[in-house]
């Protein structure tokens, strides 16, 4: 069973940059669909990218679209999400997922076809 473990939130500016990163073990990251969701408090977990495991195709949420980029380094067993010119409706809790099943396409932007989850790391963007 794959662990997942998510970094690198932190309190930022409007208009800052930040990486996130999530760490695998216990399982190799390379055979897995894999996305970040966030969810802000009050709100339902909501979809922000998503990368296949055949090629790191990316997908990504209307709202982060041209500011945030996800890569995978299946060497480093690590995915990352780097987030640029970030506001203040970017707070969240980021979560990192994987995925084993055979899903694609739109079931990829659905946080039921995930089986693992990291803890998830705070980001907070302030005015």
């Amino acid at each position: 069973q794959v662990r997942l473990v998510e970094s690198g939130g932190r309190l930022v500016q409007t208009g800052d940059s930040l990486r996130l990163s999530c760490a695998a073990s216990g399982g190799t990251l390379s055979v897995y669909n894999l996305a970040w969701f966030r969810q802000a408090p009050g709100k339902e977990r909501e979809f922000v990218a998503q990368i296949t495991r055949s090629d790191s195709t990316t997908t990504y949420a209307d709202s982060v679209k041209g500011r945030f980029a996800a890569s995978r380094d299946n060497n480093k067993n690590t995915m990352y999400l780097q987030m640029y010119d970030l506001k203040p409706e970017d707070t969240a809790v980021y979560y990192c997922a994987a995925a084993l099943g055979l899903y694609g396409g739109r079931a990829l932007t659905s946080h039921i076809v995930y089986d693992y989850w990291g803890q998830g790391t705070q980001v907070t963007v302030s005015s």
